[in-house]
């Protein structure tokens, strides 16, 4: 029978009947939920309470082990640090040993006598003939080369100021003789003059410099430059010096003596005083700096603090016994035996070469020329912690040109000057017109710039690599620093590898690159090639490079070829890798002062050192890379990606397993590299272990196991310098 009534309305009876069903089913779905509810609750409580003493089962467990982990790491390195230490001890005294007995007839830098009796008898000796001088000159730069390793073995103080000294003392008297052989070349301009040009122009290349002379003799007022072919060196001169009785000289010195001057410039600017070594007390400091020219090489210097850091400052002195130094190579005394004007980039400054000391006076150190800088209002110039000078410096001078011999009959006459070579005096001074306007009976003073600026065009040396654009410093003499803003109109040709610029004055320039250009890193990888080989690829922001590691010697490698040939595939040691690598423009190393140039992720450097550590002592078993997460773990965690790797090619995406370490704890994530979102959820099955080293022995297979004991200290070593130069896990 139908519940509807006639014209199909339900009736009351019925609408309650229905409302009662639904409210039953309601209740009992909402009662389902509950239950539901309160067991899934009750599940996800025993789950918490499981999880949490399964936690402190790991916990108790880690804590039990802890120490017992601790000491073996502590021992492992104690052990290699040992074993390195006495090796590096025994390399020195075998190097002594091999340097005494090498008898090529060079001195010995670190025997005072012996190179104070080279200095004096190079003073001595009129050779002005510049092949030989070229060859004297090498030989001088390969021994500053052996004080700046002996000033990075950390010397005494004492032993310090005198390699100090020295190294000075060399480096002016190669700027003296350079300038001498100039001058013995541009006395004779006229017997060597072009007939095309009229004019003199010659190229001189050594093993470490470049030397371009040009002579005006024809003082043809439409010359505009001239370009010295054979090594893509050009200049521009303005019409008042192409007129002018004049010589352009442009010295390329593939080392660079003028940039540890202004390193040590700042360094003094940020020391006002220190304390008399010889009495105690304390004292203004006065600035002790070099002739322009000339200065010690400060890459030696910063390799005294493993790691790459500040160059230590060593304060000149003059002897215990405060007397005179036997070979100064400078001097500002106007009472002197031959002296050379040379008015360069430092100024007026008087070269003098005193004689020789008798051999039993060979105690007391060369002293460099004490120049007071005013440190008031001082100018930095360039931030040399910021940008690195490449390719060495380019002198550039213009001199007057000598008196140039006459004919006379057969007679040969020359007007010889005692004051040697000349600076010729550029840009003239400014010249000041007063002028009075007759309409408006008005005085005005106006000031005519008479020197208009010079230009020159370098080829970027073969052995630099620009990551980017360089840019032009020139030397401040005054403010011993490099500047940028003598410098207008550059312009660069990447194809040719050629950048042409203008500059107030002729003076020192040097090219200047980003140091940190190719930071931070997009990534990285630390893979092992076999027992005690290893091999760090590092993805830069601009160029990816790999170094290989087979035990203590370290090899660069880089699909990019320009300006690196002279350095991949070669055998060095770490530190002498490191520094070829800076000098070539490739950086991926870091000091104390990097992160204020790089956008890293801060993290505790204790912490990071350690783990350091550890991977270099598993690096011939485990593979290490770079992790998305480790910029989202904080400050006190590290995140890398780590898995066992025993063969030779390259690591499968699968393999690698996700690891987060703190200072007390290390422990395997659930998380892959792959997942969407940062967790902190133990891998299923693993431990914690206090050590990093510990954590991954608990996924080491025996073959594993026995190369990672077979592992030799000096490999251990040379990655664990490498990793903390490169700091990957802070710089990525």
């Amino acid at each position: 029978m139908s519940a509807k009534k006639k014209g199909g309305k339900v009736s009351k009876a019925d609408k309650e009947r229905l409302q009662k069903e639904e409210d039953e089913k309601r209740k009992k779905e909402e009662e389902e939920a509950r239950v539901l509810a309160e067991r899934e609750e009750m599940e996800r409580r025993e789950r918490e309470r499981e999880e949490q003493e399964e936690q402190q089962r790991l916990e108790q467990k880690d804590s039990e082990r802890r120490d017992d982990e601790l000491n073996e790491l502590r021992h492992l390195l104690e052990e290699n640090h040992t074993a390195v230490t006495k090796q590096e001890t025994d390399s020195r005294e075998k190097a002594k040993w091999d340097r005494y007995m090498l008898c090529d007839g060079s001195p010995d830098p670190a025997v005072q006598q012996e190179i104070n009796t080279f200095i004096n008898l190079w003073i001595e000796d009129q050779e002005i003939q510049i092949e030989k001088v070229l060859k004297c000159c090498d030989l001088a730069l390969r021994l500053t080369e052996e004080l700046d390793g002996l000033l990075g073995d950390q010397p005494n103080l004492a032993e310090a100021q005198r390699y100090q000294e020295t190294l000075l003392s060399l480096q002016n008297l190669i700027h003296a003789k350079h300038l001498l052989t100039t001058e013995e070349i541009l006395k004779w301009a006229k017997a060597h003059s072009d007939i095309e040009t009229g004019n003199m122009q010659t190229v001189v290349q050594g093993n470490n410099t470049t030397l371009c002379l040009w002579a005006n003799l024809n003082k043809n007022p439409r010359f505009k430059g001239y370009h010295f072919e054979e090594v893509n060196i050009g200049f521009e001169l303005p019409k008042q010096l192409a007129v002018s009785d004049i010589a352009v000289r442009i010295l390329h010195t593939h080392y660079d003596h003028l940039s540890p001057l202004a390193r040590q410039a700042r360094l003094r600017a940020q020391t006002p005083s220190s304390r008399s070594l010889v009495g105690g007390e304390e004292r203004q400091e006065t600035p002790v700096v070099e002739e322009g020219e000339t200065g010690a090489e400060g890459e030696g210097r910063e390799s005294a603090h493993h790691g790459g850091g500040t160059e230590d400052e060593v304060q000149s002195v003059r002897g215990s016994e405060g007397r005179k130094s036997a070979v100064s190579v400078l001097s500002v005394k106007e009472d002197r035996k031959s002296t050379m004007k040379t008015g360069s980039v430092e100024g007026e400054v008087e070269i003098q070469m005193e004689g020789a000391i008798p051999a039993g006076e060979g105690d007391s150190s060369p002293t460099p020329v004490e120049l007071v800088i005013d440190s008031s209002d001082r100018d930095c110039g360039v931030d040399l912690q910021q940008y690195t000078p490449l390719g060495g410096v380019f002198y550039c001078n213009v001199f007057c040109l000598p008196p140039q011999a006459q004919q006379l009959n057969d007679w040969e006459m020359r007007k010889i000057l005692e004051t040697g070579l000349l600076e010729f005096q550029y840009p003239t001074e400014h010249v000041q017109i007063q002028g009075s306007g007759s309409a408006t009976s008005r005085m005005e003073d106006s000031t005519l710039h008479t020197s208009p600026p010079v230009g020159l065009t370098i080829t970027l040396p073969d052995s630099v690599l620009f990551l980017e654009d360089p840019q032009v410093a020139c030397w401040d003499p005054h403010g011993q620093h490099w500047t940028t803003d003598s410098i207008s109109e550059v312009s660069y040709d990447a194809a040719e590898r050629r950048i042409s610029f203008k500059m107030e004055s002729f003076c020192p320039v040097t090219l200047l690159q980003d140091t940190y250009a190719n930071m931070p890193f997009q990534g990285w990888e630390l893979r092992p090639l076999d027992r005690d080989s290893a091999q760090l690829t590092i993805t830069g922001a601009l160029i990816e490079v790999s170094i290989i590691v087979k035990g203590n010697q370290c090899m660069l490698q880089s699909e990019q070829d320009t300006g690196l040939n002279h350095i991949l595939g070669v055998w060095k040691s770490f530190s002498d890798l490191q520094k070829a690598m800076v000098n070539a423009g490739v950086n991926v190393f870091v000091n104390e002062h990097s992160d204020k140039y790089v956008s890293i992720s801060a993290k505790d450097p204790l912490m990071e050192h350690a783990v350091y550590e550890q991977m270099a002592l598993l690096s011939s078993t485990f593979a290490f890379s770079w992790s998305q997460w480790n910029a989202q773990c904080g400050q006190d965690h590290l995140v890398l990606q780590v898995c066992e790797h025993l063969g030779a090619g390259p690591v499968e995406e699968e393999a690698w397993s996700v690891y987060l370490l703190g200072a007390q704890r290390s422990q395997r994530l659930r998380i892959k590299e792959s997942s969407e979102a940062f967790s902190t959820e133990l891998h299923p099955g693993s431990e914690f272990h206090s050590t990093f080293l510990h954590m991954l022995r608990e996924y080491t297979s025996p073959a594993g196991l026995d190369r990672t004991r077979k592992s030799h200290y000096q490999f251990v070593d040379t990655v664990q310098q490498l990793l903390c130069a490169a700091r990957p896990l802070t710089y990525s």
